[in-house]
């Protein structure tokens, strides 16, 4: 017999949630699939088979498991059921609706579920025939042949208008995901163990934009990623971070922690909660290198592939509600850091020509919001901080001259 245990996803923690099974107590399993999902605070990974056999599950669904608890066991000395033996593999011309399903990835289930798609009917593009999130909303965007025309029928009698009916008021309670619980217990944690303001501020996106609309088809074909507003944003806030250390530092106890480098956290939606991956030393990554490891997070966060490691850490982070549509917000501490940078839409607006004063001129315009601890940072030094944000994007030669 061979055990199937909980695997460690990092090394602070110790305990997972055990999701729901993918096959049946009995079932013959081939090496390698999906047997379940286990669910931490920080990431949800895949408990493959390791090895082909007949599955014995030992812990239920839903309950909470230690790293290293053996949750089944295959025994691949059992006998091979035949239906096994004639069901094509998983990436085949056909297969079961139950294999499909099971050899989805979470993002495509889910969006399967909103759109109403039968996942089992989808045919998977993946490695090993996995139906991705491509597969799915190309199934969900195809038509589906109209009916024949049928005859009209005489329209009966209106019936007695019936007594008011009130509409539904189900409620229905789930369990709360373990990263949205560790995210509660954060963000509210951040507001009780800090003297938390924010300083506002807004920069004029004028020099940004025409470089990047004036360099970015020979950006992407010299490095193979698209050319956006993050990498000028890291780079300001790597130069703001040089010049004022203390908002890259933390409070230790009765110490201040420095750093003498820039470790920029990166805030990224999924549909199980804020993520935020690292840009571990982003002062010595170039603009293309920056963009690349953003896309890569990105991409990677949405089908929970990004590991405890790649989220742990971070000296400063940079939040974009901007891309929500968000016009003006107070970002929250990402704690132990002593400050985050709120960036938001860019609307087309009247301001002050700053070439020729005393006259309007319709401008880009971002509206910035740096959130900071009191306790470490003054605020001369956050409004001074932001203001030199401001000015690398106002003026980006800046950050080429290193000024």
């Amino acid at each position: 017999m061979i055990d199937v245990v909980i695997p460690s996803p990092g090394e602070s923690i110790t305990e997972v949630t055990l999701g729901a099974w993918k096959r049946a107590d009995g079932d013959w399993v081939e090496k390698d699939d999906l047997l379940t999902e286990i669910e931490s605070d920080k990431a949800t990974l895949e408990l493959l088979a390791p090895a082909s056999g007949k599955l014995k599950i030992e812990v239920i669904a839903g309950v909470e498991a230690k790293v290293g608890t053996r949750v089944a066991r295959i025994d691949p000395d059992a006998a091979r059921p035949l239906e096994s033996l004639a069901k094509p593999k998983a990436g085949g011309d056909v297969g079961e609706s139950t294999t499909a399903a099971s050899r989805a990835t979470p993002t495509a289930r889910k969006i399967a579920q909103d759109k109403g798609v039968d996942i089992g009917s989808v045919r998977g593009s993946g490695p090993a025939g996995r139906v991705t999130k491509d597969d799915v909303e190309r199934a969900a965007s195809t038509p589906v042949p109209a009916a024949a025309p049928v005859a009209p029928r005489p329209t009966p009698a209106a019936p007695p208008m019936p007594a008011p009916v009130r509409g539904s008021r189900g409620v229905r309670r789930e369990k709360m995901p373990k990263i949205r619980q560790r995210i509660a217990q954060r963000l509210v944690a951040a507001q009780h163990n800090a003297a938390m303001l924010t300083t506002f501020n807004e920069c004029d996106m004028t020099e940004v934009m025409r470089l990047r609309t004036t360099h970015k088809e020979a950006f992407e074909k010299q490095h193979g990623v698209g050319l956006g507003f993050m990498g000028f944003f890291v780079q300001a806030a790597v130069s703001a971070l040089q010049r004022f250390p203390r908002i890259n530092a933390y409070i230790a106890g009765d110490e201040i922690e420095f750093h003498d480098f820039q470790d920029i956290a990166v805030a990224v939606g999924t549909d199980r909660g804020l993520v935020v991956p690292v840009l571990r030393n982003a002062e010595s990554m170039g603009l293309a290198h920056v963009e690349a490891a953003i896309k890569n997070f990105a991409l990677r966060a949405r089908d929970n592939k990004l590991s405890v490691d790649e989220m742990t850490g971070g000296t400063f982070t940079i939040t974009n509600g901007g891309v929500f549509g968000s016009l003006m917000s107070t970002p929250i501490l990402n704690p132990p850091q002593s400050a985050i940078l709120g960036m938001h839409a860019i609307k087309r607006r009247a301001v002050e020509d700053p070439n020729h004063a005393g006259q309007v001129a319709i401008r880009p315009m971002m509206s910035l919001a740096l959130s900071y601890d009191h306790r470490l940072v003054d605020g001369a030094e956050a409004v001074s901080f932001l203001v030199h944000i401001k000015d690398c994007i106002e003026r980006p030669e800046r950050l080429l001259l290193g000024v």
